[in-house]
């Protein structure tokens, strides 16, 4: 028991150093995925087809936002390492990869989204899954949603790539200011234009849209001044901009370590919206139910996605100081503990459930839908919250082909062909669909595990 406590448990000073990490981002999240939360359910107080057509829109942004987020950590991976050497230089050349990637993939998104928003919302509408002028109608909502939002892809990445370096370099508590701003605003204006208050008009779903992009607008506008006001804080950010060069060889070495990240985030979004492509088959009532589900899941995995944010953070800066012993420590600790806060959290939100899909203004079939996802979701916490650790242990490594097989290969070779399969050729209830592919990530677990045990992550990069 003794040997246990001390492999897996730390001591007051642990904690606090972890927590100290974790916490700010889990407030920064948790106030974030609140408001998406109460976004979502005044949208879902206009109607069903309004309601569906944001959370397909929010779909297609999702795969942004995460390649946003792949482009961000594969440079990350260096300037946590860097910053653990002291090399301030060389996290301002990490930086200024990611400026180049995040404003490169925005302009992208823009015109993909834009001119090929018809197909891309359509693979989520089909004939026979509702009315035709309920599908109509659906798509009319997400296209016009859609194009509001397209206005805040620059200010989301350029927010993306401040608030991750800054994060890699110790400060975690500005990041988490500037989102509180954010979504309170997000909150306020969502309130006010989408029902409309005194002699300001409803705007319903585009109210919505205009309140997000305002929103990251401000967020971006606390988080770039800041970091240029306080140079003396922000070493990396001095000469930043006098030119954009970074040496060849570390540009080759991010792309190297970076790019198997890039993809493996990309097509791990795209795989996770394939899902719930494969799901949409079964109705409009699917589409909402998993919305409102995944809306009230994101507030509780806030707990293993800082956590394993942290791991990223804490775990990288003792590898690059050559603390491997002490990286391996903390590691197996920081994984401990988040699998056993995600039992805890999971259990609370299997037992209240059923209160959150009351809230919206939808059909009894979508509300019992939402109510048995969020109950799986919550049943397999355990098994997210170690997924996700061990991802990011072994991304702290730089082992990134290896976090690409592990991530984005398992999606597609086993997630989406049974998808596929279960939906289109068998009447098996949408529930017990979900439910398989959800238990299929048990596999996944233990070859983390494995991978982990061999430490193959362990060695320093810089």
């Amino acid at each position: 028991m003794r040997r246990l406590k001390e492999l897996f448990i730390g001591d007051k000073t642990f904690y606090r150093m972890v927590l100290l990490v974790a916490i700010p981002i889990i407030v920064q999240n948790s106030i974030t995925n609140l408001v998406v939360l109460l976004d979502n359910i005044m949208v879902g107080r206009v109607g069903t087809e309004q309601m569906s057509g944001v959370a397909i829109v929010n779909q297609l942004m999702m795969v942004f936002n995460i390649c946003i987020f792949g482009c961000v950590s594969a440079a990350g991976i260096f300037g946590a390492q860097f910053f653990g050497k002291g090399d301030h230089k060389g996290v301002q050349y990490a930086f200024r990869f990611k400026i180049l990637c995040g404003l490169f993939l925005a302009f992208g998104w823009i015109v993909v989204l834009y001119f090929f928003r018809t197909p891309l919302i359509h693979l989520f509408l089909h004939e026979g899954s509702g009315q035709a002028g309920d599908l109509e109608t659906t798509y009319r909502y997400g296209s016009s949603y859609l194009k509001i939002m397209l206005m805040g892809l620059v200010p989301a990445a350029l927010t993306q790539v401040y608030a991750g370096t800054l994060r890699e370099t110790g400060e975690t508590i500005l990041p988490m200011k500037s989102g509180v701003a954010a979504v309170l605003t997000n909150l306020v204006l969502d309130y006010i234009l989408i029902f409309g208050v005194g002699p300001i008009p409803s705007f319903g779903v585009e109210g919505a849209a205009i309140a997000t992009v305002t929103a990251r607008f401000l967020e971006a506008g606390i988080i770039i001044s800041w970091t240029h006001r306080h140079r003396e804080e922000n070493k990396f950010i001095v000469g930043a901009f006098e030119s954009m060069h970074i040496p060849g060889n570390l540009t080759l070495e991010i792309i190297k370590k970076g790019m198997p990240l890039l993809i493996n985030e990309t097509l791990w979004s795209l795989g996770t919206a394939m899902l719930n492509q494969c799901y949409s088959t079964r109705g409009l009532a699917v589409v909402a139910g998993l919305n409102i589900s995944s809306t009230v899941s994101n507030l509780f995995n806030v707990v293993f996605i800082a956590l394993g944010s942290s791991i990223a953070i804490v775990v990288g800066q003792l590898l690059g100081a050559g603390k491997l012993e002490e990286a391996v420590d903390t590691d197996r600790k920081m994984i401990f503990f988040s699998v056993s806060s995600c039992f805890v959290v999971g259990m609370s939100m299997f037992l209240i459930a059923p209160l959150f899909p009351q809230i919206y203004n939808t059909s009894q079939d979508v509300r019992e839908l939402a109510t048995r996802f969020i109950r799986i979701s919550s049943a397999c916490m355990p098994l997210y919250a170690f997924m996700h650790a061990s991802y990011f242990t072994l991304r702290s490594g730089g082992k990134t082909w290896i976090t690409f097989l592990f991530d984005s290969v398992y999606i597609w070779v086993f997630n989406i062909p049974l998808a596929f399969v279960l939906t289109r050729f068998t009447g098996l209830y949408i529930v017990y669909v979900f439910l398989c592919c959800q238990l299929i990530e048990i596999f996944k677990c233990v070859i983390g595990f494995i991978l982990l045990k061999k430490r193959i992550w362990v060695n320093d990069l810089v």
